[in-house]
């Protein structure tokens, strides 16, 4: 027991000093902010034992490092007046300030060896941070409104990010909630998917409807919505054209064979003959039992339905700004309907087991053309959400 108290007591020490290791490198390396948080967890418990002082001057000078930097980063930033130091400022100060709170539960701490209390000087920044948030949310409402001024797509999106952080910072300024709507809708490509049909057939309604159902493909980001249905108001910026090329369906085909299974199989035990037909016995003088093998045999008569269908088709990706083809990739589908069942003559256990279903099948109708169509249409779907996933138009 002594002994595991010893290791705990040597584990727990080595990890302290790695602690403060780690505290002093990123004093040393500038990471003011690191040291401060490590110094504040080493600080926990009993915050004035001996033990603790490495911590206690540690994060009285990181503190200091930290808040004059801060400062002179400030100054240089008004000096600069260029507004968009604003928001620099801005979390400069609610940094400043937030520093301070994490230290204050911990005061007073005490440097034992310079009998004194470590020194942090604190500041009421609440002025300069109500001060240069304001600044920070007229900038940002200013900006936006001349940034939706513009036509260029980029700059909305800019302005709609900035209008969600004027938001964040100061809840119902002004007219922002209507500016941001405004922002997300002029931001957004809206992609027109539409289906072509370049065959000699008819295709089914509930196919192309089924295809552009994009409600269940969760294709739609933060700036891309995909539209299957023209909306009113809204001119689309590119077009996703599903062009089928060729629709084919075989023959309904029927195929008979008949085939003779056989095999041995254990039906019992019997006493082993010699060549002569004596009955073989065991050192105990009691006859020798093997298994009793029997030939069985099973005729089948199988009928194989099946009918496939390919639908064949290109998707065209189009910019309707510039009217000008961006990319076409290839699609295409099949499916196969079939359907075998099977009668049997003779003894059943001669067919293996996994061919039992089709003794319990019957004769179906062939689907029409049009289902096996529309058969293909989940394979189709699939398909054509993958290459919209990975050829995005907004990147």
């Amino acid at each position: 027991m002594t002994k595991k108290i010893t290791l705990l007591l040597a584990a727990f020490v080595l990890v302290a000093a790695c602690a403060v290791k780690q505290t002093k490198s990123m004093l040393t390396s500038g990471d003011y902010d690191g040291a401060i948080e490590m110094s504040v967890s080493g600080l926990q418990g009993n915050m004035n034992a001996k033990g603790k002082q490495d911590y206690v001057l540690m994060l009285e000078e990181a503190f200091a490092k930290a808040k004059a930097r801060d400062m002179a980063n400030i100054n240089l930033w008004f000096k600069d007046a260029n507004p968009s130091n604003l928001e620099k400022i801005y979390q400069a100060y609610v940094n400043l300030n937030s520093r301070q709170e994490n230290v204050r539960p911990l005061l007073p701490l005490k440097v034992i060896k310079e009998n004194r209390e470590a020194k942090f000087e604190f500041e009421d920044y609440s002025d300069q941070i109500v001060s240069s948030k304001k600044a920070l949310s007229k900038y940002l409402y200013d900006n936006s409104r001349g940034l939706l001024g513009t036509k260029v797509k980029q700059n909305y999106r800019r302005a709609y990010d900035d209008l969600v952080y004027l938001n964040s910072l100061d809840p119902d300024y002004k007219d922002v909630k209507k500016l941001t709507e405004e922002a997300l809708f002029k931001g957004t490509d809206f992609v027109s998917v539409y289906t072509k049909n370049e065959t000699n057939l008819i295709i089914p309604a509930r196919l192309e409807s089924d295809l552009l159902d994009f409600s269940t493909m969760g294709l739609n980001d933060k700036w891309t919505v995909y539209h299957s249905n023209r909306q009113q108001g809204i001119d689309y910026d590119y077009g996703i054209i599903v062009n089928f090329r060729q629709i084919n369906v075989s023959p309904e085909q029927i195929k008979e064979k008949e085939f003779t299974n056989e095999k041995q199989i254990k039906v019992g035990t019997k006493k082993l003959l010699d060549n002569r037909g004596h009955v073989v016995l065991d050192s105990l003088g009691k006859p020798v039992m093997v298994d009793d093998m029997r030939l069985i045999k099973a005729k089948v008569n199988e009928v194989r339905q099946f009918k496939t269908s390919q639908v064949t088709a290109k998707i065209d990706y189009i910019n309707f700004r510039t009217n000008q083809l961006l990319q076409t990739f290839p699609l295409s589908s099949q499916f196969a309907f079939e359907n075998v069942y099977a009668r049997i003559k003779g003894d059943k256990r001669a067919v293996d087991k996994e061919y039992y279903q089709n003794f319990n099948r019957v004769k179906v109708p062939f689907p029409s053309d049009e289902q096996m169509v529309y058969d293909t249409g989940e394979d189709l779907k699939a398909k054509l959400k993958d290459i919209i996933t990975r050829n995005r138009i907004t990147k």
